[in-house]
């Protein structure tokens, strides 16, 4: 940045700011936070290595990953975004079950209220498909292990702590 008002990173480090500086296009003065965290976790040199190698067009978006995953690391320390995203895709793949046994039933409910005649008059047999269905579905959160909607536990996954 040179001049009078140096980046944050050449403010933390206690150096001058030189025109040509790596990071001040990056972390401007009014900023130090952004370049603390990333400072701490990455450590500067590693941090100006990279910015470096990468074509000038890629460096913005490339700060932009290094101070989310950074913030991710601060918070938590072993997975750092990584735990963010599995925590996400668990909550994806617990809903998207929730999901399933929800038409399963909202299904079973149809079905019984289209035909309440024929499901009294005829009998089932075993091999009819409507008796394999509606036997199935009575059942189907047991194979899929997941609580039917009907009695799902309202605790919180346990990295609930990443959003708070």
């Amino acid at each position: 940045m040179g001049g009078n008002s140096p980046c944050a990173s050449c403010k933390l480090l206690r150096r001058r700011c030189a025109k040509d500086c790596i990071f001040a296009p990056f972390f401007p003065s009014d900023d130090p936070h952004k370049f603390a965290i990333v400072h701490k976790v990455f450590g500067a040199s590693n941090v100006s290595k990279m910015l470096q190698e990468l074509p000038v067009h890629q460096r913005a978006d490339a700060v932009s990953s290094l101070v989310y995953e950074a913030n991710a690391r601060m918070r938590d320390p072993v997975y750092g975004c990584v735990g963010a995203i599995s925590y996400l895709q668990n909550q994806v793949s617990q809903l998207q079950m929730q999901l399933a046994v929800a038409q399963a039933e909202i299904l079973c409910i149809q079905m019984q209220q289209e035909n309440p005649l024929e499901n009294q008059q005829m009998p089932m047999e075993p091999d009819d498909k409507s008796f394999i269905m509606h036997n199935n579905l009575a059942s189907l959160p047991q194979f899929i292990n997941f609580p039917s909607s009907s009695n799902v536990s309202q605790e919180p996954l346990k990295r609930e702590s990443l959003w708070t």
